[in-house]
């Protein structure tokens, strides 16, 4: 099952990225890619439970985060969540042009 995996999993899962939730077809369905879960490309059990399906985009994105070759992912930073408020002043700049 290790040589195709990726048709495996097209027959499986559906075909919605897991991440963005976009949807596929079968004229687009080649941006449809194969991610593995624990990040073993040799693991690949026929019930797909090591994979899952995500968009070239979002598996760029997942795979961004790896920092090296031991599949070690980056730590996310510690923000603060933001306190801007892009709208606090539109009540009063309504009230103004009253």
């Amino acid at each position: 099952m290790t040589d195709n995996y990726r048709d495996a999993a097209l027959k499986i899962l559906p075909w919605i990225c897991a991440r963005c939730a976009r949807e596929f077809n079968g004229k687009n369905v080649r941006e449809l890619t194969v991610h593995h879960r624990d990040g073993d490309h040799h693991r690949n059990p026929p019930d797909g439970s090591n994979w899952e399906l995500l968009c070239i985009y979002c598996h760029e994105n997942e795979h961004a985060r790896v920092v090296d070759n031991d599949g070690r992912v980056a730590k996310p930073e510690k923000k603060p969540p933001s306190t801007y408020k892009a709208l606090a002043s539109l009540k009063d700049k309504l009230k103004e042009k009253k």
